[in-house]
């Protein structure tokens, strides 16, 4: 029994001295790509803090146009409840009112889809 396993821990150890050695052979093998860094004086002006980049003007630009859409969400919310309020809709059910829901319905999902990004 003892030397079944003595065998097999000489089998493992065997293995991963010969997974390590072949490891430090292969990295030595195949060294690092470095890739060549353009010059900066090729990589075109360099950007100040204080300059707004694209990425900064799209973001405004949709903040704006979250703040408008949530204004006429807020006004066509109104508009139904108003009209909901004068309105018996348990006994006539208003196609005004149904296509104020469903322009309601679109404003909130582009909403949520620019409030994602």
């Amino acid at each position: 029994m003892e030397t079944r396993r003595s065998f097999m821990s000489a089998i493992i150890l065997a293995a991963a001295a010969s997974v390590w050695a072949s490891g430090s052979v292969l990295s030595s093998q195949n060294p690092p790509v470095v890739r060549d860094r353009k010059p900066a004086s090729d990589q075109g002006p360099a950007e100040t803090p204080d300059a707004p980049t694209a990425d900064k003007h799209m973001l405004d630009e949709n903040e704006k146009e979250i703040k408008k859409k949530v204004e006429r969400l807020y006004d066509l919310a109104s508009e139904l409840k108003a009209e909901v309020e004068k309105t018996d809709s348990s006994k006539v059910l208003s196609l005004n009112l149904i296509k104020k829901t469903e322009e309601i319905e679109k404003l909130a999902r582009d909403i949520r889809s620019r409030s994602k990004g």
